[in-house]
């Protein structure tokens, strides 16, 4: 083979061996790129689902206090009740208490 023809050849290996370096690195751009979009899309519904999972235990917590709430007041509501019956049988009590003392107090003023 002469040597213009190899010469010829070697320079169409090269233009052949640039225009498959060129196709393979537009290719790995385009895989990086859709990679990235992947990732951002990846990204953004964790965030979301984050979200919703954050709202929802927030939801869960509120009417876990909002029940605990109703059983704190209802104990206090029974409590005073309680308190208030206890009251009213012992005011008789009182009240011949109160006028046997000041029935004291008025018979040593005599």
């Amino acid at each position: 083979m002469a040597r213009p023809e190899v010469l010829e050849r070697v320079k169409a290996a090269e233009r052949e061996a640039d225009q498959i370096i060129e196709e393979a690195e537009t290719e790995a751009d385009k895989i990086i790129e859709e990679a990235r979009e992947e990732a951002g899309r990846i990204r953004s519904e964790a965030e979301q689902e984050a979200e919703e999972a954050a709202q929802k235990r927030l939801e869960e917590a509120r009417e876990e206090i909002e029940a605990e709430r109703e059983e704190i007041l209802e104990s206090g509501r029974e409590d005073r009740a309680e308190l208030e019956e206890r009251a009213r049988d012992r005011f008789d009590d009182v009240v011949d208490l109160a006028l046997e003392r000041f029935e004291e107090a008025v018979h040593a003023q005599t």
